[in-house]
C-alpha cells in the first residue's frame, strides 16, 4: 500500500505575513497562544524560581549540624541552577515582548511555592520544606506544559528542560533524606 504525503507549505503566504508584522519579532499568526498570557505566567515562573534561588541560598548558608556540609552543598547547587532557571524564563519573556517581572513587592504572591525558614538545626526540616516546594513546582509546570501544548513549542521546551532539573532536585532531596 502507497501512501502519499501531500504536505505543502505556502512560503509565498507565510513571506506576506511575516512582512506585516515585522515589529512582532518571534510572535508569527502561527503562534498558538496568547502570547501575553504566556507572559503572565512566565513572570510567575520567575517569581516561584527567585523565591526558590532565596530559601535554597539562605537555608544553604544557616544550615547547621553535622551533615551540614553535605546538605548546604546540595542547596547551594540547587540555588544556582534556580536563578539559572529565573533567568531563563525572563530571557523568554523578553522574546515574546514583555517585561521580566523582578519586582520584590510581589515575588511572594506571585509564587507557586513559599518561604519556608524552618530552624537552622534541623537539616531535616530543611530538606523536607525544599522537597515540598520542588513537587508543588513540578506539578505546576508539569500543568504549565500541558497547557503550552503545540500552541507555543519554544516555551514549551524552556519549561521542559526546567521540570527536568526540578525533578532532579527532587530527587536529590529525597536521597539526602534517605525515604
Amino acid at each position: 500500500m502507497t501512501q502519499t504525503d501531500d504536505f505543502v507549505v505556502d512560503v509565498t503566504r507565510i513571506r506576506e505575513q511575516v512582512r506585516q508584522k515585522m515589529e512582532d519579532g518571534p510572535i508569527t499568526q502561527t503562534f498558538g497562544r496568547d502570547p501575553q498570557k504566556i507572559i503572565e505566567v512566565l513572570n510567575d515562573v520567575i517569581a516561584t524560581e527567585v523565591v526558590c534561588w532565596l530559601r535554597y541560598t539562605r537555608h544553604a548558608i544557616s544550615a547547621k549540624g553535622i551533615d551540614r556540609a553535605q546538605v548546604a552543598e546540595e542547596f547551594t547547587e540547587h540555588a544556582k541552577e534556580e536563578l539559572d532557571h529565573a533567568l531563563r524564563a525572563a530571557e523568554r519573556v523578553s522574546q515574546l515582548g514583555g517585561e521580566p517581572d523582578f519586582d520584590p513587592g510581589s515575588l511572594v504572591q506571585r509564587s507557586h511555592t513559599d518561604y519556608q525558614v524552618p530552624a537552622d538545626t534541623d537539616l531535616r526540616a530543611l530538606l523536607e520544606a525544599n522537597l515540598w516546594a520542588e513537587r508543588i513546582v513540578i506539578s505546576t509546570y508539569q500543568e504549565i506544559i500541558r497547557w503550552l501544548g503545540d500552541g507555543d513549542p519554544t516555551t514549551r521546551r524552556l519549561m521542559e528542560s526546567i521540570l527536568e532539573e526540578e525533578e532532579e532536585h527532587a530527587d536529590d532531596l529525597t536521597d539526602l533524606l534517605g525515604v
